[in-house]
């Protein structure tokens, strides 16, 4: 190596020496060297680590025969094979890859042992659609798993093996109890790399990284790269508290942002799959929305929080006991709602069947309704209804008001907008640009149902609270809007 390379290098070290040593005199906290039991961890608990290993069968495509070599994910020589296999072509009289057979591809990806049984937890992502799915343990063992079953929302999967030998398990610790800044321990698979430790600290908690409907993950600066997907994030006693799924970098490497499932959430994921084969989460029947500092000025609540539900599912459990377009949910099962995400996680983290307190604001007053939570279904797909430009045959009388026109429902104006029998209110034909409506969204085809909790028929009933409410004092007006499928949703427009 040339000395002209060797000599930076020399001069880092001794510089490095050089800080150790005014360290050495001055003195280094505890905290700032690290924990010393990250080594007493990793003993612990890494032969309970697995790697997961899949493959699937694929089309092949392009090279005329000519196969890919497999590499490990992030391999500096994917992107050069990649492009030199796609690019090739075949024999002289053949089609390219037309007539290649089907190949398999393999992947690893990272998983925990949790029963001595031989129950293993890794990430869905990791062994979506494979055809094969075997657990590596640490001394190199491979055997077949079966699959106990998946859930998609929350990226988490169980496996079954049959043990050869004896296994080591780990146990599930509170991801409630984490503070910023605690010590974690990463173990996994990076970039198919094998057993592999590191650590870093609680970066940040409950973060929304809006991936899925259930997002609170655990943010940690412990490195996770591509292959941990499915590890176990451990606390120094050696508990698992959270499970390693996501990161976020530009380059695919670990830029010290990554995210982990809390154990809180892992642990009734795992027991219902266990003993299901399938989640099932309770089901409250509403569709809700943030309370904005607007809507909470709407409805005389200080300081804006909880969930306001914008629709009532006719067949939920909701609108049997009580609960209207209007409430804000603030309290559900003896637990604060502070916005819709906290929400949508206590109901389904709540057993089916249950009947639960729901502490509910309507018109400025607390209420307590009692609620059996059903048990929620996939929705189906509905695709969105497609608007037509074509012109009414009449033009309908329309009056402007809150930078809106606005119109009675008629029949024409129902076809026009293809709004639904079971619509009433005022239609929306125009929206003026710059306007405070269109900055919420609000587009011709939207229809008007109340104002102010109160129900209108025309642009007249519309013009008249708005008037009401500006000498009463208001700033904004709540709108209750419906699409022309039916779906509700509240709207704080500015009167002023």
């Amino acid at each position: 190596m040339p000395a002209a390379t060797i000599a930076p290098t020399r001069l880092r070290l001794g510089l490095a020496a050089l800080a150790v040593s005014a360290f050495s005199v001055f003195g280094t906290p505890a905290h700032a060297r690290g924990p010393d039991g990250i080594a007493d961890v990793a003993e612990k608990v890494i032969d309970a680590v697995v790697n997961i290993s899949t493959s699937q069968t694929v089309e092949a495509k392009g090279g005329g025969g000519n196969t890919m070599p497999q590499l490990p994910p992030g391999s500096p020589f994917e992107e050069f094979f990649d492009d030199f296999f796609k690019n090739r072509k075949g024999p002289p009289g053949s089609k390219g890859g037309d007539n290649n057979p089907p190949r398999k591809t393999n992947s690893l990806g990272s998983g925990f042992i949790i029963d001595t049984a031989g129950v293993v937890v890794t990430n869905n992502h990791v062994i979506a659609d494979a055809d094969e799915i075997h657990v590596i343990l640490n001394d190199g063992t491979k055997i077949k798993a079966e699959l106990v079953g998946v859930d998609k929302k929350t990226d988490l999967a169980v496996l079954k093996i049959k043990p050869t030998k004896p296994l080591v398990a780990v146990k599930f610790g509170d991801s409630d109890k984490l503070r910023l800044g605690d010590w974690v321990v990463a173990i996994g698979n990076p970039f198919s790399l094998g057993g592999t430790v590191t650590a870093g600290i609680v970066s940040a908690k409950n973060r929304d990284i809006s991936s899925g409907p259930y997002d609170s993950y655990i943010q940690t600066d412990a490195s996770i790269n591509r292959g941990n997907s499915g590890g176990p994030l451990f606390n120094l006693d050696g508990d698992v508290i959270g499970v390693n799924t996501l990161i976020i970098s530009p380059s695919g490497g670990s830029i010290g942002i990554g995210f982990a499932v809390p154990s809180k959430t892992v642990v009734g994921v795992v027991d219902q799959l266990r003993q299901f084969g399938e989640l099932r989460r309770g089901w409250l029947g509403v569709r809700i929305q943030s309370v904005t500092d607007e809507i909470a000025e709407s409805l005389n609540i200080k300081p804006p929080r909880g969930a306001l539900v914008a629709g009532v599912d006719d067949k939920g459990p909701a609108k049997p006991a009580g609960i209207e377009p209007g409430d804000v949910v603030v309290k559900f099962d003896g637990k604060d709602v502070k916005d819709p995400k906290d929400l949508s996680r206590v109901v389904a983290d709540t057993a089916v069947g249950k009947e639960v307190d729901i502490v509910i604001i309507r018109k400025g007053q607390e209420e307590t309704k009692k609620v059996t939570l059903g048990r929620l279904q996939d929705p189906e797909k509905v695709q969105a209804a497609v608007k037509t430009d074509e012109p009414a045959p009449e033009k309908p009388v329309t009056q402007k008001a809150l930078g809106l026109d606005l119109a009675t429902l008629s029949k024409d104006l129902r076809t026009r907008y293809k709004i639904k029998e079971s619509v009433k209110g005022v239609v929306v034909t125009n929206v003026e640009a710059n306007s405070d409506a269109a900055e919420k969204r609000l587009s011709a085809g939207d229809v008007i149902v109340e104002v102010a909790q109160e129900a209108v028929s025309s642009g007249a009933d519309i013009q008249k609270r708005v008037d009401q409410l500006k000498k009463d004092g208001k700033k904004s007006v709540l709108l209750l809007v419906s699409n022309a499928d039916g779906e509700l949703r509240f709207v704080a427009l500015s009167v002023q």
